[in-house]
């Protein structure tokens, strides 16, 4: 018999049941991507744990000793409050056998208790294979809202070449400055209003989100909740000559444990500012300050809607190559 066990990052007394749960998580990716796969560290679950702009809620699906299955349920509190996103993976080894469908009958429950009517999910698989979790999805009634495509970048990556992209454009007109770790007081407002706006000028396919709600301490709890993930923030900002406003930004992340893979984050450019180059000449200044700042970074992976053409065709100037796919799945019963 399964039991669906609620579990907990910063309860010490289940620390080992957490560490299967997330283990989970790892084996199913280990399935798809071998050790190409991009899973969350068991400490970084942790953290994510203690942010506060989010209740996050755990289960596992355990069979005698052993954790099957795994889901996870993110509910934003400071806006998006009909929202709920579910993570969910079942091993390898015990797929077939209706724990799947009992961990997510547990978190949609969850869902609707606290008033939630849009559940989010996300499958994924390699290029050269197919959605394995698409069947499961739809007959549970989701339904697909975006496809994106996960591109990687080669490192070292040829420096000249990323060094002429960083000088094109406007260099007179738009600077460029790069910072490292924590952000500095004078750009939190700045910062703040660029995730704002990240949150809906980006193509958002048929998914149903809200503007998110930022500001300066949401700015700041954020690269807190980074370092405390043992992640190093390297930003590069794009700041107009004129005003000295800054009008665009983007974020890779690196593991100060772990480096081999980096992880782009957001990359945008304020609508009123863009056709000047910006975020092609921003993706080449952060990928040589990557190479400098972590030098034993052998790649750095980022995701892309199907319909984000601009961004794509920025990335494939870069050097970055398709190699697979992710899904954005979601179930309205408003």
């Amino acid at each position: 018999m399964v039991d669906i066990v609620e579990v907990s990052g910063l309860d010490p007394a289940r620390d080992e049941l957490f560490r299967a749960w997330a283990g989970v998580f790892e084996a199913s990716d280990r399935a798809e991507f071998g050790d190409d796969h991009s899973s969350w560290t068991v400490e970084q679950l942790r953290e994510l744990e203690r942010a506060t702009d989010k209740r996050r809620y755990a289960w596992a699906a355990v069979d005698g000793d052993t954790v099957v299955g795994a889901v996870g349920l993110v509910l934003p509190l400071r806006d998006n409050r009909s929202m709920a996103a579910i993570n969910l993976a079942v091993h390898p080894d015990h797929r077939g056998r209706g724990v799947g469908a009992a961990l997510l009958a547990r978190a949609e429950d969850q869902s609707a208790a606290e008033g939630r009517s849009i559940f989010m999910a996300e499958s994924q698989w390699r290029e050269d294979g197919e959605d394995s979790a698409a069947a499961f999805a739809t007959s549970h009634g989701y339904a697909a809202a975006q496809t994106v495509l996960r591109s990687s970048l080669a490192l070292p990556a040829d420096s000249a070449a990323l060094g002429e992209l960083a000088a094109g454009g406007e260099p007179a007109a738009y600077t460029l400055r790069n910072v490292v770790g924590p952000l500095p007081d004078e750009l939190l407002a700045a910062r703040a209003e660029l995730s704002r706006r990240m949150s809906t000028d980006i193509p958002l396919g048929d998914l149903v989100l809200e503007e998110e709600v930022w500001d300066e301490a949401r700015v700041r709890e954020q690269y807190d909740r980074i370092e405390a993930m043992g992640r190093t923030a390297i930003d590069t900002y794009a700041v107009h000559a004129a005003t000295g406003d800054v009008v665009g930004y983007t974020q890779v992340q690196v593991s100060r444990n772990e480096p081999r893979i980096a992880y782009q984050q957001d990359t945008l450019v304020m609508r009123e500012h863009r056709g000047h180059a910006l975020g092609l000449r921003m993706k080449a200044a952060n990928t040589l300050a990557v190479m400098e700042v972590s030098p034993d970074s052998q790649v750095i992976r980022t995701w892309n809607a199907d319909d984000n053409t601009h961004m794509l065709a920025v990335n494939r100037r870069v050097g970055y190559v398709t190699d697979a796919y992710l899904r954005e799945w979601q179930k309205d019963l408003r």
